[in-house]
C-alpha cells in the first residue's frame, strides 16, 4: 500500500534561481578591480584576475601551486596546468599586464614553490576551498550592487570567453580556451545559439 510521507521532501532547488551565470560586463570587471586594488585586498585580487585571464574551473584554480604559475622569481606568462575535467593537460596564457601581475607577485615571494597559491586561512585546509572560493565571489559582486544570485564562480570563467566570442564568433578557439573536449560543449556553455538568436532578431527590421 502506497502512502504519502508526512513531511515530503522539498526539492533543492525550490525558491532558487538556476541555470547559467551571467558573465561579468567589461564595467563590472574594472569596478571589483579598483575596488580590491582601494581596500588593499592583495589576494582576493591577484585571485580575481587570475580567475578571469586563465578561464579555469573552481576546483583547479583552487589547487594551483606556486610551482604551476611561476618559475623562480617571475610570473610565468605562459603555463601548463592538469585541469580534474576532464583530465587532460591544458595550456594557459596568464596575467597579461604588469600591473595585474603584480599582485600575484607579492603573494608568490611569500610562498614557496611546493605551496598552493592560495592557502586557506581556515585550520585544517591546505588550500582554499570551492566553498571558500564561491563566498569570496559572493562578496565581490555583492559590493559592486550586482545580484549574487546571478552571479558564481563560473560567472569568472564564462565572462573572458564570452568577450572574446562576442568579437570573434570563433567557436573553436572558445573550445580551446575552456578545455572542452566537444564543441557542443562550448556551445551549451556559452549559451550561444540563444544569443546569437536574439542578436540576429534585434538587428533584423520588418
Amino acid at each position: 500500500m502506497n502512502t504519502v510521507p508526512k513531511y515530503p521532501r522539498q526539492p533543492w532547488n525550490k525558491g532558487k534561481l538556476v541555470g547559467q551565470k551571467a558573465p561579468l560586463r567589461e564595467r563590472d570587471i574594472w569596478a571589483i578591480r579598483v575596488r580590491l586594488q582601494f581596500v588593499e585586498k592583495t589576494r582576493d585580487l591577484a585571485l580575481f584576475n587570475l580567475a578571469i585571464d586563465s578561464k579555469l574551473r573552481a576546483c583547479d584554480l583552487t589547487n594551483l601551486r606556486v610551482r604551476d604559475i611561476a618559475h623562480g622569481e617571475h610570473v610565468s606568462p605562459r603555463a601548463i596546468v592538469m585541469q580534474k575535467k576532464p583530465s587532460i593537460p591544458r595550456s594557459l596564457k596568464l596575467l597579461n599586464k604588469l600591473e595585474w601581475s603584480s599582485s600575484l607577485g607579492c603573494i608568490r615571494r611569500c610562498l614557496r614553490s611546493e605551496d598552493f597559491l592560495f592557502p586557506s586561512r581556515l585550520h585544517g585546509s591546505e588550500h582554499l576551498s570551492t566553498r571558500q572560493y564561491a563566498r569570496i565571489v559572493n562578496a565581490w559582486v555583492t559590493a559592486i550592487d550586482l545580484d549574487p544570485t546571478m552571479c558564481g564562480t563560473h560567472t569568472l570563467r564564462r565572462t573572458k570567453v564570452t568577450l572574446i566570442y562576442r568579437r570573434t564568433k570563433n567557436l573553436r578557439a572558445m573550445q580551446l580556451l575552456l578545455g572542452h573536449t566537444k564543441l557542443e560543449s562550448t556551445v551549451r556553455y556559452l549559451g550561444i545559439e540563444v544569443d546569437d538568436a536574439l542578436e540576429m532578431t534585434e538587428q533584423t527590421e520588418v
